[in-house]
């Protein structure tokens, strides 16, 4: 299966979910890539920052040619996760068209809700050529107990596409992840590394799949 991390909007938490799904992937002990799509290199980057070896492989393909060349290079793995670059264009198009899943991260604010428009165009558009493309919204860096919190689900109600249950909360733990790790290994029992795992569970149910 290949999943997309897309929205126009920099700043949504992409890669920070990009990496955590890729992650339980991998330690469901399937052979995932993470493909790092963004110019500006955040997951490459991540993995660069790694005191160890990243418990994945991250390759950095920033092609407009993506969903043809993606093929080849995965006939050695069962799963890919892609991290897209900000801001409509030919690679995140790409990106969109080589996938089974796009999971659409959108912060609590208006702001994160108009790019989201932006991002459905995109998905639209390629659904037109792949009709089998999946989408949904995922909310991300909820802030609990907030009235924002509570009406995104509203606001993403009006698009077309469904809104994941699990929602991953803003948390400290996400934010210190970026130095090149995942809370996965920091704190495998927190209550953010169970965010990610129902997040898993989520998108293997959306999918009609038991397991990884």
């Amino acid at each position: 299966m290949i999943i997309s991390f897309a929205n126009q909007k920099g700043g949504a938490g992409k890669t920070t979910l990009a990496t955590h799904l890729a992650h339980v992937i991998a330690l469901a002990k399937r052979k995932v890539l993470l493909v790092d799509c963004d110019p500006q290199g955040s997951a490459s980057g991540w993995a660069a920052a790694r005191e160890e070896a990243s418990p994945f492989p991250v390759v950095q393909m920033a092609r407009d040619t993506l969903h043809r060349d993606l093929p080849a290079i995965l006939k050695d793995y069962e799963h890919c996760v892609i991290d897209t670059p900000p801001r409509v264009s030919a690679l995140a198009r790409s990106a969109i068209l080589a996938s089974d899943l796009v999971l659409i991260p959108v912060q609590p604010s208006s702001y994160d809700v108009w790019a989201a428009g932006e991002t459905v165009g995109l998905v639209q558009e390629a659904q037109q050529f792949k009709p089998d493309i999946k989408a949904v919204f995922c909310i991300n860096r909820r802030i609990t107990g907030t009235a924002i919190g509570r009406e995104i689900e509203a606001a993403l109600s009006e698009l077309p596409f469904p809104v994941l249950k699990t929602a991953i909360a803003q948390r400290v733990a996400f934010a210190e992840s970026s130095a090149g790790y995942t809370v996965l290994e920091s704190a495998f029992n927190s209550t953010a590394a169970n965010e990610i795992k129902t997040l898993s569970k989520e998108i293997l149910k959306l999918m009609g799949m038991k397991s990884w």
